[in-house]
């Protein structure tokens, strides 16, 4: 789900070993070395080469709290919910730049965890401070996965409201925010219109 974190373009076919020691971290640095995990389909050595470029990182095009979010998302790929966790917490410590509050993922893999209870009060926290339609997307979605489509409603709802109009992201959460209403069986309302436009 969190790929949105970094623009990571997959149409170069070049190699690249470790970047482990790498101190300044590009955007195409990253692109081939995820390149290279999808080739090999090895999801932990991705995340292993991830919290390396993490550990090593002292500058870059993208930031740190962004590695640790892709590292996150690889160790839950790889079977490894709790270091995923871990990574998780450790790109909010960071504070860096990052498209999604990695928050967001911490509920995510709570739920995945069992830890419901624990995952809803990060949603409640993620709610209660400034977030931004991406997150209300992600934050949706998890809900949508869990059961709770009555919350995932509401944050679809105020995700679009927060969106400006002609993006594609308020055009992804119109549709997310269709599909829950159906699910709800609730009647098509002036938002569901907006989504009438942009099909």
């Amino acid at each position: 789900m969190l790929r949105e974190c970094l623009p990571l373009s997959l149409q170069r076919q070049s190699e690249v070993g470790s970047l482990g020691s790498v101190a300044h971290v590009t955007h195409e640095q990253l692109d081939r070395l995820l390149e290279q995990a999808l080739l090999l389909d090895d999801h932990g050595a991705l995340a292993s080469q991830l919290d390396a470029l993490a550990q090593g990182y002292e500058s870059g095009e993208v930031s740190r709290a962004a590695i640790l979010v892709l590292a996150a998302e690889e160790w839950r790929q790889a079977g490894h919910p709790v270091t995923a966790l871990e990574r998780f917490r450790s790109a909010v410590d960071d504070g860096g730049e990052v498209l999604i509050d990695p928050r967001s993922g911490i509920a995510d893999t709570l739920f995945e965890l069992d830890r419901s209870d624990e995952a809803r009060d990060v949603i409640a926290d993620i709610k209660a401070g400034p977030w931004n339609p991406a997150t209300a997307l992600t934050v949706a979605e998890t809900l949508v996965a869990y059961g709770d489509l009555q919350e995932a409603h509401e944050w679809a709802t105020e995700g679009v409201r927060a969106c400006a109009s002609g993006t594609t992201m308020r055009e992804v959460l119109l549709r997310t925010r269709y599909r829950i209403r159906v699910d709800l069986g609730l009647p098509e309302d002036d938002l569901d219109a907006l989504l009438d436009v942009t099909r």
